[in-house]
């Protein structure tokens, strides 16, 4: 199939390696499909999530798209750390990637821009990057086994951006720096007491529930949520100007020895020392 790149205006074409797409009475499913790194997302994952998100923002007949994890562990623990190199983030031949390799801001704002309401269906972890995706979705519906957290500060990264300031806006100040500077893990019933999740069911009956979410979306007027949305957004549109400067600065942090300490302890399963890095 030949599509136009909604980032580099160019037609090339695509094929799904690292998603599953879906289109079906009215609802578009987007599954990371990558359960092998508990759906840890690369360059080319990033770029098939923004490119399936353009399609159904321009299908007319979709009215709810429902964002998931392949598999029973994982909905995503974000960058796949193995595909992280010292130079230049992450390794991803092609596209733009805001320095680090991973075209993320794109994928955050067509999440947020898409004139129709995005359901996240948390099926296990949601560490990381995928935390702040979860996060930018419209609604959250969580199997009763999925956990939550951050994951930056232990391996060298972060997300000055959406991932944090928006998630302050949800969760309070106090309780978002927690998340950040502790990178513990929560419960599905710990996130739905502070916000960040609006229903629990068991892990059997996620789908099934995000669909039945969906099907109640679709009986609504569409112009409607599509002007909520909108007026939901403005509040924290500047948000987009603080991700630019956090992605960029981010960009520079890949390329030091404290942000590779992160990455190796991860990959050699040790424990991190950032000790050196406090003289």
């Amino acid at each position: 199939m030949e599509i136009v790149n909604p980032l580099v205006g160019t037609h090339q074409p695509l094929e799904l390696t690292d998603i599953l797409y879906k289109k079906e009475d009215g609802i578009a499913t987007i599954t990371i499909n990558r359960p092998e790194v508990y759906n840890a997302f690369r360059g080319e994952t990033v770029q098939q999530l923004i490119w399936a998100f353009r399609d159904a923002w321009d299908d007319n007949r979709i009215g709810v798209v429902i964002l998931t994890g392949s598999g029973e562990k994982a909905f995503c623990v974000g960058g796949d750390q193995k595909s992280k190199g010292l130079e230049g983030g992450y390794n991803h031949n092609g596209g733009l990637g805001g320095g680090i390799g991973l075209e993320i801001e794109a994928l955050h704002q067509v999440i947020r821009n898409i004139p129709k309401p995005v359901i996240a269906a948390v099926n296990g972890y949601a560490i990381g990057g995928g935390h702040v995706l979860h996060v930018i979705c419209d609604l959250t519906i969580a199997a009763d086994t999925a956990k939550f957290g951050q994951s930056g500060p232990k391996v060298g990264s972060y997300d000055a951006g959406f991932g944090s300031a928006y998630l302050a806006r949800i969760v309070g100040e106090k309780k978002a720096r927690e998340i950040w500077y502790l990178c513990e893990q929560y419960t599905a019933q710990e996130c739905k007491e502070m916000g960040l999740v609006n229903k629990i069911v068991p892990a059997a009956q996620l789908m099934e529930a995000a669909d039945e979410w969906a099907q109640k979306l679709l009986e609504k007027s569409p112009t409607a949520l599509k002007m909520l949305k909108y007026s939901f957004n403005a509040d924290s549109a500047n948000i987009q100007g603080i991700s630019q400067l956090a992605m960029g600065s981010l960009a520079m942090f890949y390329n030091t020895e404290e942000s590779n300490e992160g990455k190796e302890a991860f990959l050699e399963k040790r424990p991190v020392d950032f000790n050196k890095f406090r003289v």
